[in-house]
């Protein structure tokens, strides 16, 4: 899935994403603005009727052209059941995917908001809400054509750096012994939990991916880590503090996800797990994505000595936290 082309986006100047909107019968008014993103290359873009439009550049070789389409059908499935997703644009010949110049791309509208207020009940219990409905809609079906979460998500990740040499030469006895105590200790999680049903997921649901109003409440975007997997992916990055803090924040949000779809709390087993997977997985995504020249000026701490040491210690205390008896609901 992960590719390691140094300059994906080497041919997207300025002219060719204005051409790009050009070829779609929209005329831009050159008004462009790069939003944040890495894995991707997004843009707003105004046009001349004075609105904007959201523009995202798929980096090559990441998904095929199938996933990219089941995602937007996902997004587009959402919008239809009135669940606030910002979903990409149909051409008028029905197409959401798009290529020029070598690249693929779609366009999106543009959706104001801030981050949610993970800390206020209300705001948990509305956003659980949200993903019950959500949830209810992605247990119908499975993704055919992406990836699901399991036990083995941060494997691959864990062998680029170790085969590629990031890691300094004092940690690599370390690292390998840490990383194979850790699959063991997020199997044996998986094996708690049991046989949980597999989903579709947005996957990659953190506050910087809500865009919150008051009126409105959440507005899903970037799907673009939507995958199978269990429900709780979805839930355990909405979690902060002490483990307290986590319980108390966890019930306000299955208050409010209740109200449309089950949730078993045997998947509550898989929480630390999952966390320690992304962790693991996080590192591995930055080093293959290294050689993109965004990349070293956005994380200009990866890849250094103390980044290497600080890393260690997170998969250490990972090993202890794998062990500590699931969340209770408070």
């Amino acid at each position: 899935m992960l590719t390691t082309d140094p300059r994906p986006f080497m041919g997207l100047t300025p002219d060719l994403i204005l051409d790009s909107l050009s070829q779609l019968g929209i005329s831009p008014d050159g008004r462009m603005l790069a939003l944040n993103s890495y894995e991707n290359r997004v843009y707003q873009l105004g046009v001349e009727d004075g609105d904007f439009l959201v523009a995202k550049y798929y980096r090559s070789g990441r998904w095929s052209d199938a996933a990219i389409l089941e995602e937007h059908a996902f997004s587009r499935e959402l919008e239809r059941h009135e669940i606030p997703v910002v979903a990409p644009l149909a051409s008028a010949d029905g197409e959401t995917l798009h290529k020029f110049g070598g690249l693929r791309y779609a366009l999106f509208p543009r959706r104001g908001g801030r981050w949610p207020e993970l800390e206020d009940p209300e705001s948990l219990l509305r956003l659980g809400r949200f993903l019950g409905r959500m949830h209810a809609i992605g247990a119908q079906r499975a993704f055919a054509e992406r990836p699901t979460m399991d036990a083995d998500f941060a494997v691959s990740a864990a062998r680029y750096l170790q085969e590629h040499n990031f890691l300094p030469e004092e940690h690599r006895h370390s690292y390998g012994e840490l990383v194979a105590e850790l699959w063991l200790q997020i199997r044996a999680g998986f094996e708690r939990a049991g046989e949980v049903q597999q989903i579709r997921l947005h996957g990659d649901f953190h506050p910087g991916n809500i865009l919150w109003t008051e009126e409105g409440g959440a507005h899903l975007v970037d799907l673009d880590d939507c995958r199978n997997g269990p429900a709780v992916q979805d839930l355990w990055m909405l979690l902060s503090g002490e483990r307290r803090d986590m319980s108390i924040q966890l019930s306000d949000l299955l208050e409010g996800y209740h109200e449309f779809f089950d949730f078993n709390l045997r998947e509550l087993h898989l929480v630390e797990p999952l966390r320690a997977s992304r962790i693991i997985h996080y590192a591995g995504w930055l080093a293959r994505r290294w050689q993109d020249p965004a990349f070293p000026r956005a994380f200009p701490w990866f890849n250094s000595p103390r980044y290497w040491d600080e890393h260690i210690e997170t998969l250490r205390q990972l090993r202890e936290s794998l062990d500590t008896a699931p969340l209770a609901l408070g």
